[in-house]
């Protein structure tokens, strides 16, 4: 049966569309099949809110199908809207394990009421309640009280409450809430702290609000997030002391010479980045400023308005922005959601059977989720590479990593500037440092003095941003580095294996891949590093591809790949693995393995049971030894080209810490996962 989870407030401006967001991302970790469906819209223009669920990876819906009714239709006759958005939800329903049912938006209903309206839909449609109350400006008590007048709306219709969430509290009041809410209901509670980009409006929008006109700068960079407003009536030294990040300032027309010194400090690397000017009075700039400027390279939007600096600074102050407007603030809601509630115990109200099939889209969920959980820095060397600076700012939206970019600040916070990515929070360290370069060498001489590496050259060996980023992960100042957009996969790995060294008792590092099926993940090695590999070597890899598997969520059943099945084959080869598999059972005797095994007999049940009728393995493995190079990297791409399967990797196991190599041609996406994969990854080295 269709489980459905009504996401509803009992008032506007609550923010239940980021709690509906997170619903859905939770249910897609876990569920083959998620609906969204809308009961209540405006007349007239496409709901963004809906428009925005809908687009989700993994929701496949159409918009039409996802309406319910609209507001006039809602008023022209009551009892028929409530049948019509009854019926509607019953066509889509089989076709799916679960549904979100995003509530109404408080828009114009006064007879019945908007919250019992909602109720009473809830009840007709079977949903389970996520009541969603707001926190901005109200304390612990006032939040309480919210949640218990809607609470016993709901209940007097018979709806069943799963979970009560308050969003946009103010974080000092966290706990606080939390605690009031446990003590109205035992059900699950959370709370969401209020952030201030998930209710920034535009540029744009400030622009729209104060009929302003842009006049330089880069008009692309109009949509991006204002956080916050200064006005700028002063002295520039008084100005530089307020601004913060992502602000709108604002600067009298007739003052133009504080135009140079706010844009010299948005580039400077030294002060926080501007979303952008708007100049109030309707005064044009002067020509010799305008000059000025035509020789250098200005990005910032500069705007001007006609209107007085009090009247703008109001309508701007007052300019609120919309959840949709930004694919960084889905990012973000999502990012807020999952380090506020807890969504195993989400999934356990729900009641929703977690599907045994796991999608390449379930899986990519179930990834991020596991690195937000317990965060770690990543350095990521290559800096100078757009990629890596656009990934870097995608992955700070996500939460899914802390990380340090090696380079000169001035020019990485001007290149991300220009381009509009915002990487606010992120830790920029200049490989020139003194004291670091110091550091560094005098460390990598001690650690190679047997072969004779002065500090001087030493020092130079450092000036490779490969061998200073993998410092920072021997030294414990980063857990984790990425590398390789730029330098070659053995340029990346040599540090490491000269340096931070293999686990103990692994002796070789080896590369392996996450195969994303259809509907199951696999884990396949060595695909990238080891030529030939020993009979030791195999079963050192087959033992890091097993604790790979473990780190990501996979449950263990090693393959140790062969031309023949069983005692059936004989021959150098054969005999490689046969004696890597005992290998395997004498040092992880609690591993489920089988060996030599040919791969239809690991992965079809049917083949497995004519072969190895008593295998624990045969017919289900989930980790795949290749006995060499050649045949391991061949699979994977045969399996990757001819099934569509999404081949993550390669990762490099066997590590005390996690260093991961990109290829040269990786794309943003590629350099996002691998990050990501190399944040869980050094979870694991710390527990």
């Amino acid at each position: 049966m269709t489980r459905s989870i009504y996401v509803a407030a009992p008032e506007g401006q609550t923010g239940k569309s980021v709690i509906a967001l997170g619903v859905l991302d939770t249910l897609l970790r876990e569920v083959e099949s998620v609906g969204v469906f809308r009961p209540l819209v405006r007349t007239g223009a496409p709901d963004d809110i809906l428009e925005m669920l809908l687009a989700q990876p993994g929701v496949d819906l159409a918009y039409e199908e996802a309406v319910g009714i609209t507001y006039d239709e809602m008023r022209a006759d009551f009892d028929s809207a409530l049948q019509t958005i009854v019926d509607k939800f019953g066509r889509i329903s089989p076709r799916f394990d679960a549904i979100v049912v995003l509530g109404s938006d408080y828009a114009d209903v006064t007879s019945p009421t908007e919250l019992a309206f909602n109720a009473e839909i809830a009840a007709n449609l079977n949903s389970s309640l996520v009541l969603v109350v707001s926190g901005h400006d109200r304390d612990a008590q006032q939040i309480r009280d919210a949640a218990e007048s809607a609470l016993n709306e709901f209940t007097a219709h018979h709806v069943q409450t799963i979970g009560v969430i308050a969003n946009r509290v103010d974080p000092a009041i966290m706990s606080d809430a939390v605690e009031a809410l446990h003590g109205l209901t035992d059900l699950l509670v959370a709370a969401l702290p209020s952030d201030k980009i998930l209710v920034a409006p535009t540029l744009r929008a400030q622009y729209e609000a104060v009929d302003a006109v842009h006049v330089l700068g880069n008009p692309d960079l109009l949509d991006r997030e204002s956080q916050d407003v200064v006005v700028a009536a002063m002295t520039l030294p008084n100005i530089l002391s307020r601004l913060v990040t992502e602000a709108t300032v604002l600067v009298p027309s007739d003052r133009s010479e504080l135009l140079p010194g706010l844009i010299l400090a948005h580039h400077s690397g030294s002060f926080p980045q501007l979303t952008g000017v708007i100049l109030t009075g309707g005064y044009p700039i002067p020509d010799t400023v305008v000059k000025l400027f035509d020789g250098m390279h200005l990005d910032l939007p500069i705007g001007i308005s006609h209107l007085g600096t009090y009247t703008t600074a109001k309508k701007v102050f007052n300019t609120e922005g919309h959840f949709t407007s930004s694919p960084r603030k889905v990012e973000i809601s999502r990012r807020v959601f999952s380090e506020n509630v807890d969504a195993d115990a989400l999934m356990k109200a729900i009641e929703v059977e977690p599907s045994k099939a796991i999608t390449p889209l379930m899986f990519g969920y179930q990834l991020n989720g596991l690195a937000r959980r317990d965060r770690r820095r990543i350095v990521m060397p290559e800096s100078s590479d757009d990629r890596i600076l656009e990934s870097a700012s995608i992955l700070l939206q996500r939460g899914v990593a802390d990380l340090i970019l090696l380079g000169d600040p001035v020019e990485i916070k001007t290149r991300a500037s220009a381009m509009g990515w915002v990487l606010d929070g992120v830790q920029i360290v200049n490989p020139n440092d003194r004291e670091l370069l110091d550091q560094f060498s005098a460390e990598y001489a001690k650690m190679r003095a047997h072969k004779g590496v002065t500090v001087e050259q030493a020092r130079e060996k450092m000036k490779d941003l490969s061998y200073f980023g993998t410092m920072m992960v021997h030294l414990g100042m980063a857990d984790g580095m990425v590398s390789g957009a730029i330098n070659t996969t053995a340029n990346t790995i040599r540090p490491s294996l000269e340096f931070i060294k293999t686990k103990p008792g692994v002796k070789v590092v080896s590369g392996s891949f996450l195969m994303c099926m259809a509907d199951r993940v696999h884990v396949y090695a060595d695909c990238a590093v080891n030529p030939d590999p020993t009979a030791d070597q195999l079963a050192d890899i087959a033992i890091s591809s097993a604790e790979t598997a473990i780190a990501f969520g996979i449950e263990p059943r090693v393959a140790m790949l062969s031309y023949s099945t069983g005692t059936s084959g004989s021959g150098v080869e054969v005999d490689k693995v046969r004696q890597a598999t005992e290998l395997v059972r004498e040092r992880r005797p609690d591993l489920a393995l089988e060996g030599p095994i040919q791969f239809d007999a690991a992965v079809d049940p049917a083949v497995a049971k004519t072969k190895l009728p008593d295998s624990a393995v045969a017919g289900k493995a989930t980790v795949f030894i290749f006995p060499d190079l050649n045949t391991g990297n061949n699979t994977y791409k045969a399996v990757q080209r001819s099934s569509g399967a999404v081949a993550i990797g390669p990762i490099l196991q066997g590590l005390k810490k996690a260093v991961n190599d990109l290829s040269r041609g990786a794309l943003v996406d590629d350099i996002v996962n691998t990050v990501v994969i190399t944040a869980i990854q050094a979870q694991a080295d710390t527990e």
